[in-house]
């Protein structure tokens, strides 16, 4: 019994081990396939990866291959392209530029700002006497000069002095006939009136008309007076010479007050107002700088010299300043038109004849990307220019490097410095016409739902009241956001986006904060915002649109809004200042 129970049991083993070994068996040859299959297939998945992966050059960023290797250009290895921002939202003339390529390249970025224009004006000049200060003494009558006071030129003389003394015929007979008068003076006084005044006219003091009724003997000798007191700068008479009336005698110039005259250029004139204070320096006083305010501005360009007279007036104590002595002036100068203006720096600016080009930064984008932009230029200011139009405030520009990436643009065939096409924008205008072609009409008419709605929001604000001014500002918020973005493309497209994103901000500011004053100071930058964006895009309207600003507003900075009544209505203020404000410009429809 014991041994049929062993044999059993070692039969059971038996089965059990070859079991086992069956199984192993079926396992390697099942997972071990399926272990191969996945190496293939990721092997394969990640070949496709590197076929997929596109490579690039960091200094030549429109080299583009579907593998690596070396730049064709400058042999340096090449380096994954990543992919950034919308490809349905970029503009074909865009320039992209890797981070390090933008390094290699030296490339730097402006913030374009407002801000005072400032300039150094240099003013080359002469020191000049005071023209109001000159006595040119000339022969009233004929005569002989019989003594001369004055014996060289460049003497200083005192007003009241004698400068010389005349012996003449006609002032004898002339005082002669002043005696007679005198004698019938009380029966006849016109006639005794009229021998005073002939001798007033030759140039004769009463105190000396006086004496020479008192001596009742006519002088044979007349002296001639100094008028001012002053150096004599020119003698056109000698001890006994014969001089006949209107001949030039003497001149004296008083150089107690002087004229620092300046030439300015045209292209300075500009920077040049009465009252700018203009400090200079003599080469005859070295280590002295002296200052004075702009007292006239020549209201004539010199046909030949092409300048313009600059005065500034001095004191001359001492008579340290001479005439016909050189000066060089500077005149700092902060305006130019009007104060807060769009300003840029010299390097971000290539010039192609008539235009002036700028890359601008295309903001929100993982890779660094430009597009080029002509602008137009307003004044020079020092290193910076004033931009008149074709750039908004806060906009991102290259300012150095500007021609590492015009080449780029060349070498690809896009709009740049050599090569303008109609597609290169100038600014915000162009961008409206960039749409125009397209879906112009449609966002238009959602523009025009939008300023409905901020129109509401503003009459809360007429009305002083916040409750309503905080509900009309959610139906703006809500007017806003169902506004179709897409509609625009490129530049326009951007414009937009940033317009929208700060009117969103501020639209949240005057749901959120409390008190109305707080709300007005978020209103004001929405009325900016609203009035650009008709002025870039236009609006459909049956009827004029009127952008009024009021200089007291927002503690005297001053303010804007858009209203659809030509008549003021202040939001700023409501009732305790309804009518202040006027009427700066009229958005007629598009």
């Amino acid at each position: 019994m014991k041994k049929d129970i062993f044999k059993i049991q070692k039969r059971e083993i038996v089965i059990i081990i070859i079991t086992l070994v069956i199984g192993i068996v079926l396992g390697s040859l099942l997972f071990g396939a399926s272990s191969k299959e996945n190496k293939q297939e990721h092997k394969h998945s990640a070949t496709e990866a590197v076929e997929k992966t596109t490579w690039t050059c960091s200094m030549h960023p429109q080299i583009k291959q579907g593998k690596p290797g070396d730049c064709p250009i400058c042999g340096m290895d090449l380096i994954p392209l990543k992919k950034g921002g919308n490809v349905e939202e970029a503009d074909p003339n865009e320039i992209q530029m890797t981070k390090s390529a933008m390094k290699l390249a030296e490339i730097e970025t402006y913030t374009v700002k407002k801000g005072t224009p400032e300039k150094s004006v240099r003013l080359l000049g002469k020191i000049k006497p005071d023209e109001r200060n000159i006595a040119a003494l000339t022969a009233r009558f004929g005569g002989r000069i019989e003594k001369l006071y004055v014996n060289y030129t460049g003497q200083y003389v005192k007003r009241g002095k004698k400068l010389a003394s005349i012996y003449s015929p006609e002032l004898n007979t002339a005082q002669q006939e002043l005696l007679d008068a005198a004698k019938f003076k009380a029966s006849n006084p016109s006639f005794y009136k009229a021998t005073r005044n002939k001798l007033k006219l030759w140039e004769l003091t009463d105190a000396q008309i006086d004496n020479i009724e008192k001596s009742e003997n006519p002088n044979i000798y007349f002296d001639i007076i100094s008028p001012i007191s002053g150096t004599v700068t020119r003698r056109d008479v000698a001890v006994g010479d014969y001089i006949k009336e209107g001949n030039p005698l003497l001149e004296i110039i008083n150089l107690g007050r002087v004229w620092v005259m300046f030439d300015a250029y045209e292209s300075d004139l500009p920077w040049i107002k009465k009252g700018d204070n203009v400090s200079f320096t003599l080469q005859s006083l070295p280590g002295k700088t002296y200052e004075a305010k702009v007292t006239y501005i020549d209201p004539f360009i010199d046909a030949q010299t092409r300048v313009a007279q600059v005065r500034v007036e001095m004191q001359n104590p001492g008579l340290k300043f001479k005439p016909e002595m050189f000066v060089n002036g500077i005149l700092e100068s902060r305006t130019a038109g009007h104060s807060d203006q769009l300003l840029i720096p010299k390097t971000s600016i290539l010039w192609t004849g008539k235009r002036a080009v700028v890359y601008v930064k295309i903001p929100q984008r993982e890779t660094p990307t430009f597009i080029y932009r002509e602008i137009t230029l307003g004044a020079e200011t020092g290193n910076f220019y004033v931009v008149s139009q074709g750039l908004n405030n806060a906009e991102e520009i290259a300012s150095n490097g500007v021609f590492k990436i015009d080449a780029s643009a060349q070498l690809l065939g896009k709009s740049s410095m050599m090569n303008p096409t109609e597609n290169s924008k100038k600014g915000s205008k162009k961008a409206s016409i960039s749409y125009a072609s397209t879906t112009k009409i449609k966002f238009k008419t959602q523009l025009g739902v939008l300023v409905s709605s901020y129109l509401k929001m503003k009459d809360a604000f007429v009305e002083t009241n916040e409750n309503a001014a905080k509900k009309e500002a959610q139906n703006v918020l809500s007017s806003l956001s169902k506004i179709n973005m897409k509609l625009l493309k490129g530049d326009a497209h951007i414009q937009w986006m940033r317009i929208s994103k700060s009117l969103k901000n501020n639209l949240n500011g005057i749901i959120k904060m409390k008190g109305i004053e707080m709300k007005r100071s978020h209103f004001s930058i929405v009325s900016d915002k609203i009035s650009e964006a008709i002025e870039l895009f236009g609006i459909n309207t049956e009827q004029p649109i009127y952008l009024e600003f009021c200089p007291m507003a927002l503690d005297n900075e001053g303010a804007f809004w858009i209203s659809k009544d030509k008549t003021i209505k202040n939001p700023y203020y409501g009732e305790k200042m309804l009518k202040c404000g006027e009427v700066k410009k009229v958005f007629n429809q598009k």
